[in-house]
């Protein structure tokens, strides 16, 4: 897979639009998720991996294409639902 998410290499915009993505995500899914900056980027920036991979398997996209804003925000909000289905509840 190239290394192209979001359509660029540039790493400020991958981080910045990683960041956006997370953060839609988080507020698009039912619940609590509460994580910092630097995980709510990496959630981001894995959606746009975890969708481009599925699209690439699917045939939705080629090798080099980026997986796309809206693909990119419904892998984040997989990955968190994934997430909250695996993590124990907390206890106060």
């Amino acid at each position: 897979m190239h290394w192209d998410l979001f359509g660029s290499r540039n790493w400020i915009y991958i981080i910045l639009i990683g960041f956006v993505v997370g953060l839609l995500a988080r507020a698009l899914k039912p619940g609590r998720d509460s994580m910092g900056i630097i995980f709510t980027t990496l959630l981001g920036i894995a959606g746009a991996l975890l969708a481009g991979w599925a699209g690439q398997t699917m045939g939705w996209y080629r090798p080099g294409q980026p997986a796309g804003f809206l693909g990119a925000l419904l892998g984040a909000i997989v990955i968190l639902i994934m997430v909250s289905l695996f993590r124990r509840p907390r206890r106060f």
